[in-house]
């Protein structure tokens, strides 16, 4: 499951696991050697085979829920897997007790885990619903793959606050992929939307990302990230004459299966050289088509990353290409 490790920041703040109550000797709330609530995104996991319903209990009971700022999800489960859902409604049913909520990570999870295509989530509307001052969110996981549950959604939606959107997936399905171009985001500097395979899910075409590339959807937007894509190619010929990237301070177009016909869009078309950074990690360029990428927008002072180059799988004749997330 690489590029999908565990959290180590969220909204700038430093994550720190729960510990395990010691039930033998448990402190009077307020009373245990945590950390202040605002100085730490909280990582809740249930790692310690408790349901998660009492791992939520043993959090609000022990930390000051209206202080804390950054909350993580992790393993929500404690024996058998199961969906998101009940998890979700448990932390909404608590809006009102975190009033200084500004940033929540829904599934933190690793491949080791649970792989990403496996991971059962839900619609996650209300979460931008209960939380209207919520700054940055951030969801790892993708359909369903008929597993039982409800696959992942997204309802168009206004929030004024949210600055920071995330969909990190092996496979996210094309009806999320238009709900985001649908919402109303006054306040978005940073979105980032890992596509996937349509093996997994990632059935998004290059027209369903048509309003997140056209000018004034969001006007506050400076990054874009379309990324672990197996159409990576025609993103980037779509990207290379979108009118939203004039706004944008950096892109990143990483993680998929980029070759030279891809980078030869961006060479041919409108100027890149406004951007501070472009993001091409995890390619199929040849080192000739990489180091004209280099040179014609690093020359210019635009950061380039052409690192982890990857090479096509082949088997006979046919040769394949693969994105750095899938299952």
């Amino acid at each position: 499951m690489m590029h999908a490790d565990h959290l180590k920041t969220l909204h700038g703040l430093p994550v720190f696991d729960l510990p395990e109550p010691d039930e033998e000797d448990l402190p009077e709330p307020g009373e245990e050697d945590l950390p202040a609530a605002g100085d730490v995104a909280w990582r809740l996991d249930c790692c310690w085979e408790t349901p998660f319903a009492e791992l939520w209990r043993s959090f609000t009971d022990r930390v000051p829920s209206e202080d804390v700022r950054a909350l993580i999800i992790g393993p929500w489960w404690e024996d058998e897997y199961t969906g998101l859902r009940p998890a979700l409604e448990l932390i909404l049913a608590d809006a009102e007790r975190f009033p200084a909520l500004r940033a929540l990570f829904l599934a933190d999870v690793t491949g080791e885990e649970c792989e990403i295509s496996w991971l059962q989530l839900t619609d996650v509307t209300p979460v931008l619903e209960a939380f209207p001052l919520l700054e940055e969110f951030g969801v790892r996981g993708g359909d369903s793959q008929g597993l039982g549950e409800e696959p992942l959604s997204l309802g168009p939606v206004r929030h004024d606050a949210l600055r920071v959107l995330r969909f990190e997936s092996g496979g996210l399905p094309g009806h999320v992929v238009r709900a985001v171009g649908a919402c109303e985001l006054p306040a978005l500097e940073h979105l980032e939307v890992w596509l996937g395979v349509q093996e997994y899910g990632g059935d998004a075409t290059v027209a369903d990302l048509a309003p997140l590339l056209a000018q004034g959807r969001f006007p506050a937007l400076r990054h874009l990230g379309l990324q672990n894509s197996e159409l990576q190619d025609e993103i980037a010929a779509a990207v290379a004459s979108a009118p939203v990237v004039a706004q944008l301070e950096s892109l990143s177009l990483s993680m998929g299966t980029l070759t030279d016909t891809g980078a030869e869009a961006l060479l041919r078309g409108q100027p890149l050289t406004h951007l501070q950074r472009l993001d091409l990690r995890h390619h199929f360029l040849s080192e000739a088509v990489a180091d004209r990428v280099r040179t014609a927008f690093g020359s210019a002072g635009t950061e380039v990353d052409l690192s982890d180059d990857q090479t096509p799988d082949s088997w006979g004749d046919e040769e394949w290409r693969y994105v750095a997330v899938s299952e």
